[in-house]
């Protein structure tokens, strides 16, 4: 475990250089011991595969201070820890409308797209950080034969809700957005809500399955949160 000053306001507390399960434990216990503390003097907290960035008033506190707390809550082995994940359900529609690239998924694997949905389907996800846009989970898990290179030039507009992997990740745009992830579907659950509390649906630590729906169920839904 190695803490640096990442800028004359954020420390950087690395914990590897490599991405497991095993690694984003201690990451998330970090994560989750500052943030119960609700600390004034931390402006933002910023978890990644195997490091956490914190962000703090250099006014009201010294990366000498911050270091020794770091230290001491990751000494503690508190039970914050343990707290249980949530596990969220997701459904999405694996129409080919939604879904352009799961024959390139599909090709690139030698696999059927019938497989590529139930494998995609079928595994479970950890959230391990949230970024690139508000409520980008980037989720890990995904299965070995859906693991496919992004495209070579990103689209200019990704529909929200859409469902994506790239390399060994799966996620949901939350947003209309440019986006180089290979869409295989897409969800009518809203991941992103700017006037909610929180306003992402995901959060770091989140286990997420998702559940195939029809087009009609997906129609149905997305006209049930419009209402």
């Amino acid at each position: 475990m190695k803490i640096v000053a990442a800028s004359d306001s954020s420390l950087l507390v690395e914990f590897g250089n490599s991405v497991s399960e095993q690694l984003y434990a201690r990451v998330l216990s970090l994560f989750r011991a500052l943030l119960s503390e609700r600390d004034p003097r931390i402006r933002n907290l910023h978890p990644g595969y195997a490091s956490l960035l914190i962000d703090f008033d250099p006014l009201r506190v010294s990366h000498e201070h911050l270091t020794a707390h770091v230290r001491k809550l990751i000494g503690a082995e508190t039970s914050i820890k343990n707290a249980a994940s949530r596990t969220i359900e997701i459904p999405v529609c694996y129409d080919a409308e939604f879904g352009p690239d799961l024959g390139d998924v599909a090709a690139h694997n030698n696999i059927s797209i019938e497989e590529v949905i139930h494998l995609h389907a079928s595994a479970t996800y950890l959230v391990y950080f949230l970024g690139f846009s508000p409520g980008f989970a980037y989720m890990g898990g995904l299965p070995e034969k859906l693991r496919t290179p992004r495209l070579a030039t990103p689209r200019i507009r990704v529909a929200a809700g859409s469902v994506g992997v790239a390399g060994e990740q799966t996620g949901i745009y939350p947003v209309d957005s440019p986006g180089g992830w290979r869409l295989i579907g897409r969800t009518p659950v809203r991941v992103f809500d700017a006037s909610a509390n929180p306003p992402t649906l995901l959060l770091p630590g989140d286990v997420v399955r998702f559940a195939p729906i029809s087009r009609a169920s997906f129609e149905q839904t997305l006209k049930a949160q419009s209402a």
